[in-house]
């Protein structure tokens, strides 16, 4: 019962699902977006996607002849890639390796609410906005009812304490269970949702895109399109 509701929920593979529909209905306004860069240049539009895997861009059908996708990840991407991508090493709070406004368009799907702390969430976002000339930014709402990660109810308003506890005792969602108090309690602390008005203020002058549900934002994405 419980998969099957995670399944109908967040499960990214099964294409009824919420989150793949949502994702979907995301990837529609990006297409718009990228529309407009093409109105603006001649030649490839080179992306950086922070966080990015190849099956993300496959599952939506992207293909684009005039693009060029770098994915951006702790360790390389496993291949072999899409012919427009290739894979690039790094962290995304420190990019120094990276000109500034070297990418036409920095992309990110629910990347920086993982980095554990508001600081860190602000050294990314500074970082995109110096390596590219727009940015397209995804992240969960955090007041939006039932937590992504764990798809659990309220699961972020909950003490750090009962969270830990939760992790420990099963599986929940898309996080497996972590029966090792310090294992659980950095799985709790590595997922940091965002408020809008943080998102304001980490990407000052930005736009919102509201992804919503049931009349809720669900989730954000801090744009400068």
């Amino acid at each position: 019962m419980a998969h099957s509701i995670v399944s109908a929920f967040s499960d990214n593979t099964n294409k009824s699902s919420l989150s793949h529909r949502m994702r979907f209905g995301r990837h529609q306004f990006f297409l718009s977006c990228l529309e407009q860069l093409r109105q603006k240049r001649t030649g490839y539009i080179r992306i950086l996607d922070i966080g990015g895997t190849k099956e993300y861009w496959q599952s939506m059908g992207f293909s684009a002849p005039d693009v060029r996708i770098s994915l951006l990840n702790l360790g390389p991407a496993a291949g072999p890639l899409e012919p427009y991508m290739d894979s690039l090493v790094g962290d995304a709070k420190d990019l120094s390796d990276i000109p500034d406004q070297s990418y036409d368009l920095v992309f990110s799907n629910s990347v920086i609410e993982h980095l554990f702390s508001l600081n860190n969430q602000k050294a990314m976002a500074k970082e995109v906005q110096r390596v590219g000339k727009n940015y397209f930014i995804q992240t969960p709402n955090y007041w939006f009812p039932i937590e992504p990660h764990w798809v659990f109810p309220f699961f972020q308003y909950l003490p750090r304490s009962i969270r830990v506890l939760l992790t420990q005792s099963g599986s929940w969602g898309h996080i497996g269970q972590q029966k090792d108090l310090d294992s659980a309690k950095k799985q709790v602390d590595e997922v940091r949702l965002m408020t809008q008005a943080e998102l304001a203020n980490c990407f000052p002058g930005c736009r919102f895109y509201a992804e919503k549900w049931g009349g809720m934002n669900k989730s954000w994405i801090a744009h400068n399109f």
